[in-house]
């Protein structure tokens, strides 16, 4: 076992680390609270909760199904009218499904700036699922019993 020997390095170490620790707690604010201060203890601390930002309108909301509707029936059509009319449907479905939890931020990048954020990719793969499964598999035959 080996014996701890305290030489004068060791020794003024902890006398100025210790004096140091005691000076930094012993600080105090002594202002008062200024209203920025207050508004970061009145902040909500759960980041899930969104019931305090602003809404989308219904204006916005209908503009942007009509804005993304129009845009995926083209991306997806290439310019022919028998394919226009295939991918209404889908891409209203999918317009639709988007706009349901639609944020002001994202419906002002869509339709002011004319980008896609990275929400709005995610959010167009789900509804594109969504939209795409909603049509029962054709029932496939069965070969179990013979006829």
């Amino acid at each position: 076992m080996k014996k701890l020997t305290i030489t004068k390095k060791f020794l003024m170490a902890a006398i100025i680390g210790s004096t140091a620790a005691l000076f930094v707690t012993a600080c105090s604010d002594d202002q008062p609270k200024t209203p920025a201060a207050t508004a970061k203890a009145d902040h909500n601390p759960n980041p899930w909760d969104h019931s305090g930002e602003p809404k989308v309108t219904e204006s916005q909301k209908q503009h942007f199904e009509k804005t993304f509707a129009e845009q995926c029936v083209t991306r997806e059509a290439h310019g022919d009218e028998q394919d226009k009319e295939r991918f209404t449907k889908p891409c209203n479905c999918i317009a639709r499904f988007m706009a349901k939890d639609l944020t002001p931020q994202e419906a002002d990048k869509f339709l002011s700036e004319h980008e896609n954020p990275q929400s709005l990719r995610i959010r167009y793969e789900n509804a594109a699922y969504h939209c795409l499964q909603e049509k029962a598999p054709p029932h496939e035959p069965d070969f179990s019993h013979p006829q």
